[in-house]
């Protein structure tokens, strides 16, 4: 819908990774706080590369106008990228996941401005997924199994959804170790995942809700198939960020801007498109506390 628009001038769209950040953005360490010049935005893939940059103009081209100013957006290789960026103050504005947030506040002192709405929420769940003629029945059956005895499928130890708040809410509901107590398959997504359980490959699938419905195409009948026995506790959603030299009138400036957005059915399909937001809010570091615990309760693992 929005590939066809005209590109503003003052837009550069451009594809980056770690061995380039110093050269681009802001300018690398020492960099002044953005009160002149172009400013960068950095994101993290959710879809081929080369589309998202086209997706992403729209949003560059608003902002572009409304800021006065060139914005050269940026498709990162993956958060490191991003975040060492932000580190370097390269990067001005960067769109970090929840874990990748708090990571970033950690390494780089970036500060979180905004974080996006889904369906009128500011947060998301995570589910736990098994076979609808599963011997397992309920949460308890996982909790109770013999050590070994359940596969467990998720996407990946960093994802929020797929592994640290399910494991967390298992330790939290008296499991002792979800490390030797399950057999893991490590799915690299969260359809995946879904799809190791449908192939039998595993005895449950932790994702975020309603990962079903990525698979209902290809699978009609999932929500039936495939029943959701528990919930964890609510993950605040992905954040806007901007890196910890910026000019505080210039922070400002960018908050109401994106917040404006909010009443431009134009930019909400252009939010949607590039990652699923129908709507922003205002947050704060404390938004993320719940993130920052789990985080530091897996550390080790994430880091490995």
């Amino acid at each position: 819908m929005y590939k066809g628009l005209n590109n503003m001038k003052k837009t550069t769209i451009a594809l980056s990774g770690a061995l380039v950040l110093a050269g681009c953005g802001a300018g690398g360490d020492g960099a002044d706080d953005g009160s002149e010049g172009p400013l960068s935005m950095g994101f993290i893939p959710s879809q081929d590369a080369d589309e998202l940059a086209t997706t992403v103009e729209p949003l560059a081209d608003r902002l572009s106008e409304e800021l006065d100013r060139e914005i050269d957006a940026q498709v990162m290789t993956d958060y490191s990228a991003l975040v060492e960026g932000m580190r370097t103050q390269s990067i001005d504005i960067g769109f970090l996941d929840p874990l990748g947030f708090v990571q970033a506040e950690e390494r780089a002192d970036v500060e979180v401005i905004l974080k996006s709405i889904r369906f009128g929420e500011d947060h998301y769940l995570a589910q736990f997924n098994v076979m609808a003629d599963s011997d397992i029945d309920s949460f308890d059956d996982i909790l109770e199994a013999d050590e070994g005895e359940l596969v467990w499928a998720y996407a990946d130890v960093s994802s929020p959804a797929g592994y640290l708040f399910p494991a967390s809410h298992m330790l939290d509901e008296g499991l002792e170790d979800v490390d030797d107590q399950f057999e893991h398959v490590i799915a690299g997504g969260n359809d995946n995942a879904l799809q190791s359980l449908m192939d039998g490959q595993a005895d449950f699938a932790t994702t975020f809700d309603d990962a079903r419905d990525n698979l209902e195409d290809e699978h009609p009948d999932i929500h039936d198939e495939v029943e959701v026995i528990e919930y964890t506790d609510p993950i605040p959603n992905d954040t806007i960020s901007v890196r910890s030299e910026l000019n505080d009138e210039l922070v400002d400036e960018i908050r109401e801007t994106f917040m404006s957005f909010n009443d431009d059915e134009e930019m909400l399909e252009v939010l949607d498109e590039i990652y699923n937001w129908t709507g922003i809010a205002e947050a704060s570091s404390e938004d993320y506390d719940i993130v920052r615990d789990t985080y530091e309760r897996f550390q080790e693992e994430i880091e490995e």
